[in-house]
């Protein structure tokens, strides 16, 4: 493979004993094994390209990550793309459109689009690349607002598995991508509408954990009522060495005396240790929960609740989270829950819940994931999960209806037959 594909592309190439071979593969997640055959980082869209006749032409596979964040593990025998290079932001202020490589991160976004007054769709985290967010559906802050991020994309830029790019409005293959992952072509660009932000209001509050009860009430009661532009988020933290804390985080995409009238419950608190909240702008969100910026291992598990009652707020809290770092609730509903054309559908599910630990060390990880799949068990979960949500031993299976997953799998049959792209959670059984 080595001299042949090297001729191929004009990116670097990384091969098994190599020296930076090793650290070139690793997906953001140190937890999760990822082995590859080679690793490419392509120099722009036509390297894509050549790389993807080569790979058509020698019988072999390409499995593509910008950073490796929602990596499986299923890679082996392929070629490792990464996508970091294609890194152009264009923003229409005119349109409320951007056009963003498939390398760029939704921080890079959310600084360029707030210099128009304007916002992305953006997560908890500035580091995850805006495309594999849309290619996995995509929840964000500003989700109960305006959807799924995929809802928001007009176009892709892709490379087919014969080597040729295109750019893809509708069809099928749009349809696909728009949340279904991306084992159908290579993204190397994506368009979206972008949304007006003139105003946000946002940040976390911050208790000793004696507190969450009181504090899971309110985010209760808030929720009840909350407007589309208010996105609340219920946060039972214990970091390793430190006594349990509660938190609320909170984004409004509105003005402040409103915020706070809204966000009004909180005040009626005990003392919290600490509250960020204030005017900010949307390239500040990611500071709001102050997730980790550099790779790192962890264990996460995601489910949807049917319901969050008086029986599901004290099983929540009836025994500490340990060995678990997080316990957090997303509220859900207003344009999530409206009808959506991607694979996914509409979130009708009122809560997310996410689940998350660290394993240091074999037996860590396997309490991490026996705390995690008793709470998952002990609550109402819908039985389905969006499709960034899945983890290593899960499936599209678990994000998709039956009926849904047949029509992947026979999009990927027309598009890629010979199977050349292997997205993280492949369609095919």
């Amino acid at each position: 493979m080595t001299g042949k594909l090297t001729a191929a592309v004009r990116g670097q190439v990384l091969l098994p004993g190599d020296a930076a071979f090793d650290d070139a593969r690793q997906p953001w997640n140190r937890a999760v094994d990822q082995p590859v055959d080679a690793v490419v980082e392509a120099a722009d869209a036509d390297d894509v390209a050549a790389l993807v006749r080569y790979a058509r032409a020698e019988g072999l596979t390409i499995t593509t990550q910008p950073n490796g964040h929602g990596a499986s593990g299923h890679t082996g025998g392929t070629i490792l793309l990464r996508t970091g290079r294609l890194d152009t932001i264009e923003i229409d202020p005119a349109a409320g459109r951007a056009r963003v490589g498939a390398g760029v991160a939704s921080g890079r976004l959310q600084a360029a689009a707030a210099e128009h007054g304007l916002t992305g769709l953006p997560g908890s985290s500035p580091v995850v690349s805006v495309t594999g967010v849309a290619l996995g559906g995509g929840l964000s802050w500003f989700g109960r607002a305006h959807g799924w991020v995929s809802d928001r994309v007009t176009a892709f830029d892709i490379v087919d598995a014969e080597g040729t790019s295109q750019h893809v409005t509708g069809g099928d293959l749009f349809w696909a991508l728009r949340g279904g992952g991306g084992d159908y072509a290579i993204v190397t660009a994506v368009e979206l509408a972008l949304a007006p932000a003139p105003q946000l209001f946002g940040g976390r509050v911050l208790w000793t954990g004696e507190h969450a009860a009181v504090v899971l009430e309110a985010y209760r009661e808030i929720t009840a009522t909350a407007p589309d532009e208010l996105t609340v988020w219920f946060d039972l933290l214990h970091f390793p060495g430190g006594a349990p804390v509660v938190a609320i985080d909170a984004t409004h995409l509105g003005g402040e005396a409103e915020a706070r009238d809204l966000l009004a419950p909180l005040d009626r608190l005990p003392q919290p240790l600490s509250d960020s909240r204030r005017v900010m702008t949307v390239a500040e969100l990611g500071g709001i929960t102050g997730e980790p910026t550099d790779p790192s291992p962890g264990l996460s598990r995601g489910e949807l609740l049917t319901t969050l009652d008086d029986t599901v707020a004290a099983t929540l809290l009836a025994e500490p989270i340990a060995p678990l770092i997080s316990v957090q609730l997303r509220h859900l509903g207003g344009a999530f829950a409206q009808p959506s054309d991607s694979p996914h559908g509409p979130l009708t599910e009122p809560h997310a819940l996410s689940l998350f630990g660290v394993p240091f060390d074999p037996a860590t990880a396997g309490a991490v994931a026996d705390r995690q799949a008793a709470l998952a068990a002990a609550l109402p979960v819908s039985g389905r999960k969006p499709y960034t949500f899945l983890g290593p031993a899960e499936s599209v299976a678990d994000a998709f209806t039956p009926e849904v997953v047949t029509r992947l799998r026979n999009i990927k049959q027309n598009h890629d037959p010979y199977g050349v792209f292997r997205s993280n959670f492949p369609v095919r059984a």
